[in-house]
C-alpha cells in the first residue's frame, strides 16, 4: 500500500503527549508499504516540534532513514497547489494539504495518513477522486 502522510500523525507519532499518538503509533506499526509527503508538510511539523531539537530529528529521521519518501514540489504543482487553496479558501486549504492535495492527483495515491478528517473528507484531486483517510 502506498499512502500520503499529513503533519498530524508524523508529530503524533514523534510527541507522545498527542492525544492520538497512541492511535497513530498502533497504526504505523501495523502499516506495510510506501510512505510519501512533501516539503511543505515537513516545514509545518519541524515547526510544530520546534519545542525540541530531539523531536525535530527525529521528524528528520523518518526522512533520512527512508521512512517517509519527500516529493518535491515543481511550478506546475504550484499552480495547482494555488488553486487549490483558493478553490476552498472557504476552510481555508493551508499550502502543506495543498500539496498534499497535488500530490495525490500526480501520483494517483488517494491512501493518507491524517487527522484532519474534516478537511480530508472535503478536498476532492481535479479528477473529483475522493481520499481513503488512514487510520480509521
Amino acid at each position: 500500500m502506498k499512502a500520503l502522510l499529513d503533519t498530524g500523525p508524523w508529530i503524533a507519532l514523534i510527541d507522545r503527549s498527542e492525544a492520538a499518538h497512541d492511535t497513530c503509533v498502533q497504526w504505523f506499526t501495523s502499516f506495510s508499504g510506501e510512505l510519501f509527503s512533501t516539503e511543505a508538510v515537513l516545514t509545518e511539523v519541524l515547526y510544530l516540534l520546534n519545542f525540541s531539537l530531539k523531536a525535530q530529528q527525529a521528524a528528520l529521521d523518518f526522512v533520512i532513514r527512508g521512512v517517509v519518501t519527500l516529493v518535491p514540489s515543481d511550478v506546475d504543482s504550484l499552480h495547482l497547489a494555488r488553486s487549490q487553496m483558493e478553490k476552498y479558501a472557504d476552510l481555508p486549504m493551508d499550502f502543506a494539504d495543498a500539496t498534499l492535495v497535488c500530490l495525490a492527483q500526480e501520483s494517483g495515491i488517494l491512501n493518507i495518513a491524517t487527522l484532519d478528517y474534516k478537511d480530508f473528507s472535503i478536498y476532492r484531486t481535479v479528477n473529483n477522486q475522493v481520499f481513503r483517510i488512514l487510520p480509521q
